[in-house]
C-alpha cells in the first residue's frame, strides 16, 4: 500500500520532530520536513505543492486562494492548535481541501496562564520581583481578586475552564458568548453590561472578521479605570492602539498579554515599555502536556481523515 505524502512546511522553532507522535508519523507517511518557516507564498507552494495532506505547526503560514489554486493535490490540512485565522477556510472549501484542528487540548494550560497573567498584574509580581532584586523593599501595592467580578468574552472550551478557575478563587462570573450554554456559577449578561461591571475582562474568542477589532476605544471607555483586561485568545481581536492609549492614560489599570498584532513582538513596541502590562510570547498553550496532546491529535486527524472517518473540521 502506497504511504500519504505529507508535507511539514513550518516545523519552526520545531517541537514536531522531537515529540512522541513522531516516529509513528515517519513510520507511515512520506514526509517532506521543513524546520523553517515558508515566509512567502510562493515559498509556501513550494514546499506544499506535491502533498496530499500538509500538517501545519505555525500560524504564520498563510493558506490563501492562491495557495490553494496552485496545489490541485491537496486534499487536508491538519493544523496544530484551535485558531484557524491563517487558512483561507472558504477558499478551502471551494478548492475541495478539509481543514482540521485541535480543539481543547490546551484549554487546561491556556487557562491556567491567564489566571497567571491575571494574578502577574493584579499582584505587580514582575514589578515586585524586580525591585527586590535591586534591593528595594516595596509594600502595599497589590489588589486582592476575591470578591471582585471577572467578566468572559467567549465561553468556549478554555473560556468556560477560566470562569472555573476564577470562580474557584472566589470571584462573581459573568459572560458573554455567541451561543451561550449554561454553565454553573456563570452569569450571561449583555456585552456592554459586562465592560461596565467587571474589574477583569479575560478574551476568549475565536479571531474571525466578525470579531478583528472587537474591543476597541469605545469598549475601553466603558471599563472601569480600576479593570484588568486579559488577552490569550489573538492579538488582533484587540484594537492594539487604542489598548496602548487606554493603558497609558490610566482608563484601565493594568493588562496581561500573551497574544500580539505583529509576532513575534517588535523591538521597543510601546506595550514592552508601560509598567502596567505584564506580557509572554504567545506561550499560554505550549506546555509540554498540552503539546503533546496536540500535536497528537494533529496527526491522529489525519489517519482519520485518510481512513474516511471524522476529523475535527472546521467549517469555513
Amino acid at each position: 500500500m502506497q504511504m500519504p505524502q505529507i508535507s511539514i512546511p513550518d516545523d519552526a522553532p520545531p517541537v514536531l520532530r522531537a515529540s512522541a507522535v513522531w516516529p509513528g508519523l515517519a513510520a507511515r507517511a512520506e514526509l517532506d520536513y521543513h524546520d523553517t518557516l515558508p515566509g512567502s507564498e510562493d515559498r509556501i507552494v513550494e514546499r506544499i505543492g506535491a502533498a496530499e495532506v500538509v500538517l501545519n505547526i505555525r500560524a504564520s503560514s498563510k493558506f490563501t486562494e492562491r495557495v490553494f489554486a496552485a496545489c490541485p493535490r491537496l486534499r487536508l490540512i491538519s493544523v496544530w492548535g484551535t485558531g484557524t485565522d491563517h487558512v483561507d477556510l472558504a477558499a478551502a472549501a471551494r478548492h475541495g481541501v478539509t481543514v482540521a484542528n485541535t480543539p481543547g487540548v490546551s484549554a487546561i494550560s491556556i487557562a491556567e496562564h491567564a489566571l497567571a497573567l491575571l494574578l502577574g498584574v493584579a499582584r505587580r509580581i514582575p514589578q515586585l520581583d524586580a525591585a527586590t532584586r535591586r534591593g528595594e523593599w516595596p509594600r502595599g501595592q497589590s489588589v486582592e481578586l476575591d470578591g471582585k467580578t471577572c467578566g468572559v468574552v467567549g465561553l468556549g472550551t478554555i473560556g468556560r475552564r477560566f470562569a472555573r478557575i476564577s470562580t474557584g478563587i472566589g470571584m462573581r462570573v459573568i459572560a458573554w458568548t455567541m451561543h451561550p450554554k449554561p454553565e454553573p456559577g456563570v452569569e450571561f449578561v449583555e456585552l456592554d453590561d459586562l465592560y461596565r461591571s467587571s474589574d477583569v475582562v479575560s478574551i476568549h474568542l475565536r479571531l474571525s472578521p466578525a470579531t478583528e477589532g472587537f474591543i476597541g476605544p469605545r469598549q475601553f471607555a466603558l471599563m472601569k479605570p480600576t479593570a484588568i483586561l486579559i488577552n490569550t485568545a489573538r492579538g488582533a481581536i484587540v484594537d492594539e492602539a487604542a489598548l496602548i492609549d487606554a493603558l497609558a492614560a490610566g482608563r484601565i489599570a493594568g493588562a496581561g498579554l500573551d497574544v500580539f498584532s505583529a509576532e513575534p513582538l517588535p523591538a521597543g513596541h510601546p506595550l514592552a515599555n508601560l509598567p502596567n502590562v505584564v506580557i509572554t510570547p504567545h506561550c499560554a498553550g505550549i506546555t509540554p502536556e498540552a503539546l503533546e496532546a496536540g500535536l497528537r491529535m494533529a496527526v491522529e486527524n489525519i489517519w482519520e481523515f485518510l481512513a474516511g472517518r471524522p476529523a475535527h473540521a472546521v467549517l469555513a
